[in-house]
């Protein structure tokens, strides 16, 4: 039997993150994973930061090469049916994105965790969490053949959404509220340049577009599919085919195609349970909450978690005091509501979402007072470079009557 301050169920990003910031402010903890490290770092998945992100992960120590290799994107474009318009969200922010891999933060926080060897423990399977709702909570899982049990304070459940951590919480406890989108995102990886240096969103009569990159050399492109196609329906020539049709013509002609390196169609859903801590069970990121991939929102909102958490937790373990830790749900949802309205929002308002002429002048309509609007262009902004975190008690605070 081994005991730690804080068990983390999950090793990909939030899970890894925590452990680390954790690791930087002298808190023990340990991370199991029931995929093998390769399996993770395999996963394909979104690439744009967020500045709070990747201020986040400079605390942590793992910063270096992110910044080194990283690309900072200071404005988006928005292509639609008579034009496009480019949202400088530097201009009217302040603040800026940075477009560096899931899978290359993976790598390093696997790498940083990895110089403790026991503190992460990969292919950790039947995972079970017990007593998370006394003073002493502990989790049991089986590695290499053998039954083991943590003993801790506090459990993160950092597991996505298929994972254990929600799901030991019974129905009864929780509030679950979910929307499922009537199409999907048909995704390509390729090695070939980007279309554009900053990332271009299209509206069209046909479907969605997104034209982004992981590097300079390496391309992630995007179409709205149906739900009930597969991946073998779409061969790259036909994707290239309706890419190219979606694009207006001054980026159409910037297109470079090449062969897929990685193919998926992923559904679309928004998805929150609440709250997001029950006794000393802390849900975190994916776990507790999925927003559409559009507004790259996802990330940076299990890292907004973690950064909640993390510092809870050390205020918990310096001082004693146990005020953050009992505001973080609160907090926490505070920001996952407002990112799930701006998700779902910007889905709306990008994909084809019915077959009625009317929904679609409305959504040209609107896409024009943005590209027109400086007050609607810098709201697109504010929420697209990531909202700031207010005080303890912001979220419970009251607007002031006129």
């Amino acid at each position: 039997m081994r005991s730690t301050q804080v068990a983390i169920i999950g090793a990909g990003p939030s899970g890894l993150l925590l452990s680390q910031l954790l690791h930087r402010n002298g808190i023990d903890s340990i991370v199991l994973e029931r995929q093998s490290r390769d399996h993770v770092q395999g996963r394909v998945r979104a690439g744009l930061l967020e500045w709070s992100t990747v201020e986040l992960l400079q605390e942590a120590g793992v910063g270096e090469r992110m910044m080194r290799e990283g690309l900072v994107h200071d404005g988006i474009n928005l292509a639609f049916a008579d034009g496009y318009a480019r949202i400088d969200l530097h201009g009217l922010t302040g603040r800026s994105v940075l477009v560096y891999g899931q899978t290359e933060i993976q790598k390093d926080l696997a790498d940083a965790r990895a110089i403790n060897p026991d503190a992460v423990v990969w292919e950790a399977s039947d995972v079970a969490l017990e007593s998370w709702d006394t003073s002493h909570p502990h989790v049991s899982f089986t590695h290499r053949g053998a039954r083991h049990e943590v003993r801790c304070d506090f459990v993160a459940g950092c597991d996505g959404y298929h994972g254990i951590s929600r799901i030991s919480v019974p129905h009864d406890r929780r509030s679950q509220y979910e929307r499922a989108y009537p199409f999907g995102w048909l995704g390509v990886l390729a090695d070939v340049p980007p279309l554009n240096d900053e990332l271009v969103y299209v509206n069209h009569e046909r479907g969605f577009a997104l034209c982004s990159m992981r590097s300079r050399a390496r391309s992630r492109y995007y179409i709205q599919c149906a739900l009930e196609d597969s991946v073998e329906q779409w061969p790259d020539d036909r994707f290239w085919a309706e890419l190219y049709r979606r694009l207006p013509a001054c980026f159409a002609r910037q297109l470079t195609t090449g062969p897929a390196i990685e193919k998926s169609i992923a559904p679309l859903r928004s998805f929150v349970v609440e709250p997001m801590r029950f006794g000393r069970l802390f849900l975190v990121g994916d776990a507790a909450h999925i927003v559409p991939p559009i507004g790259a929102k996802g990330l940076n909102l299990a890292a907004a978690d973690v950064r909640l958490l993390s510092h809870a937790l050390v205020e918990f373990y310096r001082a004693g005091a146990t005020g953050l830790l009992d505001e973080y749900s609160e907090r926490a949802l505070d920001r996952v509501w407002k990112a799930m309205r701006f998700s779902w929002w910007y889905t709306t308002l990008m994909h084809r979402c019915s077959d009625d002429p009317f929904a679609r002048r409305l959504q040209l309509a609107e896409l024009r007072h943005i590209a027109h609007s400086q007050a609607a262009a810098q709201a697109l902004a504010e929420n697209y470079v990531g909202l700031g975190f207010a005080g303890p008690a912001a979220s419970r605070s009251k607007p002031e009557q006129a």
